[in-house]
């Protein structure tokens, strides 16, 4: 099989690429080792700036996200007592879409067939073969018989675990990594949301955070150890430990009942540069994670894509190598201020272990400060609703 560009990964970063590329008559083949089903079945984030609903706008696929979808003008920060409103309409004139990553990739497979975007769902052993010159192709494995795709760029699409990143040579690409002493449990449950907007909340007993999917779809999380076992943690434990940590106001609104879905992720903060190598582009969490404090995981993945998008297609339309040289730093200068805006927003909503009274008294002093000051608050919308690309 040939084509210009192999994909490899269909979660919504793949899909998203997929549909632009063939949107700019580039011929592509998406490669997924999981089924379709499985895809579907990831929770993951549902807040989406300004470059995401752009995106899906641009492919007209975003009818059911605007008659679902719940635009936001701001959010809040707790201290345990009070909440701080964070107008980020007001402050930058734009909103975020609350919106299930499910549902964008729900929407973004569902129009696979129509648009002639081809995806290869339980394609097993991926490998990436010549990434350093013109002529790359990835072989893999399909109902026992090995298949290859012989293609001019190959685009990783496929997560911290896939094997693209791990196709680059050794020493070729440098490691920038943080790891967190401790990890989201996170809840999912059919009740309405406690506020109409999110709330991170640090609290003494650790942090907290309200979010929904819906109306009546609600997204919870806490900080907890990362030795913690989920089976340790019952429903009605975690709704105990909510309605102490996101304060009394959140409490008095919070609607109990049984989670569809719960589970405990690590935090790391994670770049690899440079997301170029030969004919290989990453995008999205195969180059970088961040802590979903502040929702710019796939948001992150969206921009990648947009660059992505407009180095391949200048290199198709008119033979722009040069557009393909500048992807990495393109992307790379907003994953940087997006990996500085999760670290920061984690540093001051969480307590760390090694922290005493001196760091806690910074945290109070820089919840003050944002409480009173205009400026720290327009700093913060603007990156919560994404920096422009």
């Amino acid at each position: 099989m040939k084509t210009q560009v192999c994909i490899i990964g269909a979660g919504p970063a793949g899909l998203l690429l997929g549909h632009l590329l063939r949107a700019e008559g580039i011929d592509c083949i998406v490669l997924e080792q999981r089924t379709g089903d499985y895809v579907l079945g990831r929770i993951r984030a549902g807040v989406l700036e300004q470059v995401t609903v752009g995106l899906m706008e641009r492919l007209g696929l975003d009818a059911r996200m605007k008659a679902e979808g719940l635009p936001h003008d701001g959010f809040n920060l707790a201290d345990g007592e009070r909440l701080i409103h964070i107008d980020i309409a007001a402050l930058t004139g734009k909103q975020v879409m609350v919106y299930g990553q499910t549902e964008i990739t729900r929407d973004l497979m569902d129009a696979c067939d129509e648009r002639g975007l081809q995806v290869v769902y339980e394609a097993e052993n991926v490998a990436l073969h010549d990434i350093d010159g013109d002529t790359p192709y990835v072989t893999y494995t399909k109902d026992g018989a090995e298949q290859r795709v012989d293609c001019r760029f190959i685009a990783g699409c496929d997560g911290f675990h896939g094997p693209s990143r791990k196709s680059v040579p050794a020493g070729v690409g440098k490691e920038f990594e943080r790891v967190y002493p401790f990890g989201w449990l996170g809840m999912l449950t059919d009740v309405p949301p406690c506020n109409h907007e999110l709330i991170y909340a640090n609290h003494e007993r650790g942090f907290a955070l309200a979010s929904m999917r819906s109306e009546t779809r609600s997204r919870y999380y806490i900080d907890v150890p990362l030795t913690e076992k989920i089976e340790d943690w019952s429903d009605e434990r975690v709704w105990d430990e909510l309605a102490i940590r996101l304060g009394p106001d959140a409490a008095a609104n919070i609607t109990r009942g049984p989670s569809i879905e719960k589970s405990i992720a690590p935090l790391r903060s994670y770049v690899f540069a440079p997301m170029r190598h030969g004919s290989l582009l990453l995008c999205g969490d195969s180059a970088h994670i961040v802590p979903p404090t502040g929702a710019k995981g796939l948001n992150l993945a969206a921009s990648d894509v947009y660059y992505a998008t407009e180095a391949l297609g200048a290199f198709f339309g008119r033979n722009d190598v040069a557009a393909i040289g500048a992807y990495s730093d393109k992307a790379l200068a907003r994953v940087w201020k997006s990996e500085r805006f999760s670290w920061s927003l984690t540093r001051l909503m969480h307590r760390f272990p090694e922290d005493g009274p001196f760091e806690r008294a910074m945290q109070v002093a820089e919840l003050d400060y944002i409480a009173s000051s205009r400026a720290a608050q327009t700093s913060i919308a603007e990156n919560y609703v994404g920096l422009p690309v």
